[in-house]
């Protein structure tokens, strides 16, 4: 089995920026963190304000898929087993046809909102909307409670069985494959450790080093919408 951590590095192409490196969201602009902090979140209304703001602006709803999308999904229909495991929240892994049952999303989907009183799921866009018919705080539709995207914020835990099952996958692949992603925010970095400890090769594509480089059996600097499509037609994966 093929397993794939994805991080926001293989979705640059796609217009999607990436939050750390050179020319990352975090360091363009560090208060843009808060917006996605859940205490302050939860707390400022200021801060959901800009923070619906900045989903409205963002280019996630309208971004497709890539050519290393296109490949990771091109070598699951050729019949090569493969599971993605993504630090992601834009939905480019199934909109580029990868069935959604072999993706796990460690960080939730930023396509859709959750109320937090209630539980109440709806889509972005119909919450977008009325942001942009001047509800600059949208409630709840059905308890007025604060409403949110699906996403795991800074200060939430990861869903233990979307990361029990990310753990199963990655204890049991033959190859484990870092792609755009700079192994720094645990648990998800961790799995790249996880996968060499149980004698996967370990191959990390990610424009800047990262803290697992050493344990890697190949790290490729080039640029992943040339370098995964590659890199996946030389693995030659039997099918199961």
């Amino acid at each position: 089995m093929v397993a794939i951590l994805s991080g926001a590095g293989i979705s640059t192409d796609s217009g999607i920026p990436d939050y750390r490196g050179p020319q990352g969201l975090w360091r363009r602009d560090p208060d843009a963190e808060k917006l996605v902090t859940y205490d302050y979140y939860m707390n400022d209304p200021d801060i959901r304000r800009r923070s619906w703001q900045m989903r409205r602006d963002s280019p996630t709803l309208a971004a497709r898929p890539n050519a290393a999308h296109r490949a990771v999904a091109e070598l699951e229909a050729a019949g090569a087993p493969v599971r993605v495991i993504t630090q992601n929240v834009d939905g480019l892994h199934q909109l580029a046809g990868l069935p959604a049952r072999k993706v796990l999303e460690l960080h939730g989907s930023a396509r859709s909102v959750v109320c937090t009183g209630c539980g109440a799921g709806s889509s972005l866009k119909d919450a977008l909307a009325r942001v942009a018919a001047g509800e600059d705080d949208p409630p709840c539709l059905d308890c007025g409670g604060i409403l949110k995207t699906a996403t795991v914020m800074f200060g939430q835990s990861l869903d233990p069985d979307v990361l029990a099952e990310a753990v199963a996958v990655t204890r049991a692949c033959e190859v484990f494959l870092a792609v755009g992603t700079s192994l720094q925010v645990q648990p998800a970095a961790g799995l790249a450790g996880l996968a060499a400890d149980h004698g996967a090769r370990l191959v990390i594509v990610n424009a800047e080093p990262t803290p697992y480089d050493e344990l890697a059996d190949e790290v490729v600097r080039e640029p992943i919408g040339t370098a995964l499509p590659r890199l996946l037609k030389e693995l030659a994966v039997p099918a199961t």
